[in-house]
């Protein structure tokens, strides 16, 4: 159970609830009108709680647990404990997603605005949207319906921010057009100047940034990244992107839809990522690339050309993963050797 300091379950469900709106199918014999109170870990989960099997490292887990009720794959039926009812799935985690997100609802905005925010007077707040303490609202700036802007964020002048979307503690944005039901965590800096600049042995010169950071719906934005506003043209977050804490896109950056980044990657300007791309943890990019469609690029990547659509890339520079792995295991070799005959 999460702790009620913290989270407030709107629990229960019965499993027929449950299953209709995670998609999920309940096996057969198991009883439809059983209350479900909350979800919890396999390992703590007790028999009124629900948990989920989507990884086999777990299995162990999954045949020991007491929990009431679990999500699993069709395959993993004949592994579950005596009594245990089963709520079927060929994405066990995307319909644990479903319940626990009716078990845990996002809070909604209160509609009130702090007497201690800063609000300008020609800003337009709209219908139901929270302004929470020391949170400043600047000059002409647009907030969309249900909103909620979190202490101590600062939304510069002009900006505009769509319906439902969520401003964390500390946020500052600037030179911004924000979509709906957008989500930006504590501590992220967005549409602050690019990294531009001429270089001049008597000393550089600064570019002015000139363009504007354009993130469109449903976007997820992690705590303390950053996104810097284009130099001309636009810095671009596709809709329904998911950025993880701690990454840095550079000006003139574009996304497509449905990208993932995870946290401490880089983008460097001008670069851009097609629809659907991953990049893992702390990989990173040089500027004015294309990467195709669907690709895959592993953590620590470092990518210093044009990817092609749908390929899957690895190692420093990088390359198609199978050749990175197996230079990987050749080198491991070579050294082994080595050390053999050292030894002899």
């Amino acid at each position: 159970m999460a702790d009620p300091r913290f989270y407030s379950s709107s629990g229960p469900f019965s499993l027929k609830a449950l299953a209709e709106l995670s998609g999920a199918k309940l096996n057969t014999g198991a009883d439809s009108g059983v209350m479900i109170r909350d979800v919890a870990p396999l390992e703590r989960a007790r028999p009124e709680e629900l948990s989920f099997l989507d990884n086999v490292k777990y299995l162990q887990s999954f045949q020991d647990s007491e929990a009431g009720a679990c999500i699993v794959r069709s395959r993993h039926v004949d592994r579950a404990p005596h009594g245990m009812a089963l709520l079927i799935s060929g994405n066990p985690y995307r319909a644990y997603a479903l319940v626990a997100q009716a078990f845990y609802p996002v809070l909604p905005s209160s509609g009130r605005i702090s007497p201690s925010a800063n609000v300008a007077q020609t800003a337009e707040i709209g219908t139901g949207s929270e302004i929470s303490p020391g949170a400043v609202v600047g000059e002409y700036v647009r907030i969309g319906a249900n909103c909620r802007v979190d202490a101590n964020a600062v939304v510069g002048p002009g900006v505009e921010i769509g319906d439902a979307t969520v401003i964390g503690a500390s946020v500052s944005l600037s030179h911004s057009i924000i979509g709906a039901r957008v989500t930006i965590h504590p501590g992220a800096r967005i549409g602050q100047d690019g990294f531009g600049f001429a270089i001049d042995p008597a000393g550089h010169v600064k570019v002015p940034q000139l363009g504007r950071v354009l993130i469109h719906d449903d976007v997820e934005i992690g705590a303390n990244t950053t996104i810097d506003r284009g130099s001309g043209p636009d810095t671009e977050i596709g809709a329904g992107c998911w950025i993880d804490n701690l990454v840095q896109i550079a000006d003139n950056v574009t996304l497509g839809e449905g990208c993932v980044i995870v946290a401490q990657a880089g983008v460097s300007g001008s670069t851009k990522l097609e629809r659907q791309v991953v990049a893992g943890g702390q990989s990173g990019f040089a500027g004015h690339l294309t990467i195709g469609a669907g690709a895959r690029v592993a953590a620590k990547c470092g990518v210093i050309q044009d990817v092609p659509a749908g390929a899957t890339i690895g190692g420093t520079p990088a390359q198609p993963i199978r050749d990175w792995h197996r230079q990987t295991v050749l080198l491991r070799r070579m050294v082994r050797e080595k050390e053999k005959r050292s030894d002899g």
